[in-house]
């Protein structure tokens, strides 16, 4: 079954490589979509693939890399789109 994640983290989330290791997680996973930092200190996601794979990603989310310290992560489970080729960070 494939599906979509919105995604939002909450913590120090930013200045910790947090968007890279999510990038490279979610290749490894082989998940699509993005991730990009917010002005406001969190980080925001879109996942979308198989239900294990995102929901491995998501587990990586709420520990994130050495260095964050996650505090929240919050999921709106939404319909796959198959619109992502491939997962990409955000500027």
């Amino acid at each position: 079954m494939q599906v979509g994640a919105h995604v939002f983290i909450t913590g120090r989330v930013q200045g910790v490589y947090f968007r890279f290791k999510t990038k490279n997680e979610a290749k490894r996973y082989g998940v699509t979509g993005w991730v990009r930092n917010l002005s406001d200190g969190r980080v925001e996601a879109v996942f979308e693939g198989s239900k294990e794979n995102v929901d491995k990603l998501i587990d990586f989310a709420s520990k994130g890399p050495s260095g964050a310290k996650v505090l929240d992560v919050n999921v709106n489970w939404q319909d796959y789109s198959g619109k992502f080729n491939e997962f990409e960070v955000l500027y």
